[in-house]
């Protein structure tokens, strides 16, 4: 069966989030199916299959990453959805059975792809005792993230703080399901592209999609899922979007996750509902054998 590795949330090479995306017939055993996202060893790795027609959804979808299934996640689901398109599978807008409901995603003519998941219901917590010390920065304020998405969001004080995080993932596994969102807004939001361009090759990272500022930055640490640092989580951005969109007083902004690899995520506030709008490409494609 073909196999192919999709860098998610970028339209480049080698930035983004890669995931690994598997086109079924139906689902195996789910010792195979974490076996292979083991050996594909990406954040996630995505198994999806046809339907019959005429169901609320078009095609099952399921996500792995090398130590767990996860209810919900974004960059894969970019991934299996640019999948389809480019392979002629599927056309407009694919509905996706998935365990957080169904999901959408819709093609548009420039290329990019907009995702429509649940808007993760934000409650205000104490920040943990501990959990200053094991990110290395001081907390302004936590929130939960809900069930779904399973994770503790932390706002830290500025753009600095967020870029130059050195955590103790290990001991960040106790204060979440899954592990923690930092974020900040961003130091300059209106700045150009040759800016981004600077300030990614000054920090060791990868060089940013041209033509689009930010308006807030995160990063997502996940040590319970086998993730010590994801490149770009679409679904933590289902919590960044609603937080953000608040506090910035706008229901539409870009969010830059500033890992190594980086990459934006588009994102549009609808209430229960959050889209997420970015771009794929496919870097490796081969024959899988087990």
């Amino acid at each position: 069966m073909r196999i192919r590795i999709v860098d998610a949330f970028t339209d480049r090479p080698f930035a983004g989030n890669p995931a690994g995306v598997l086109l079924l017939d139906s689902f195996p055993e789910d010792d195979w199916l974490q076996n292979v996202a083991l050996e594909v060893n990406h954040a996630e790795t995505a198994f999806a299959h046809p339907l019959p027609e005429g169901g609320e959804a078009d095609w099952a979808l399921r996500w792995f990453t090398p130590a767990a299934e996860v209810r919900m996640c974004g960059h894969a689901t970019l991934a299996t959805a640019h999948v389809l398109h480019t392979t002629g599978r599927a056309h407009g807008t694919i509905r996706f059975a998935t365990l957080s409901g169904v999901l959408t995603a819709t093609a548009h003519p420039d290329g990019s792809l907009t995702l429509d998941f649940p808007t993760a219901p934000l409650t205000p917590v104490s920040a943990p005792a501990g959990v200053a010390e094991a990110l290395g920065a001081k907390v302004l304020s936590a929130y939960d993230t809900g069930p779904d998405v399973g994770d503790l969001l932390i706002e830290l004080a500025d753009e600095r703080t967020i870029r130059s995080l050195t955590p103790d993932i290990r001991a960040l596994a106790r204060f979440s399901e899954r592990g923690i969102i930092a974020t900040a807004a961003a130091e300059n939001p209106g700045r150009a592209a040759e800016d981004l361009l600077r300030a990614a090759e000054n920090h060791g990272q990868a060089a940013q999609e041209p033509d689009q500022a930010y308006d807030f930055i995160s990063r997502c640490f996940f040590p319970n899922v086998g993730i010590d640092e994801d490149p770009v989580t679409g679904s933590a951005h289902t919590a960044l979007a609603p937080f953000w969109c608040e506090r910035l007083g706008r229901t539409e902004l870009t969010g830059l996750q500033a890992s190594r690899r980086s990459g934006r995520v588009r994102v549009a506030l609808r209430g229960e509902r959050t889209l997420l709008t970015g771009r794929a490409v496919t870097v490796i494609e081969g024959e899988l054998r087990a």
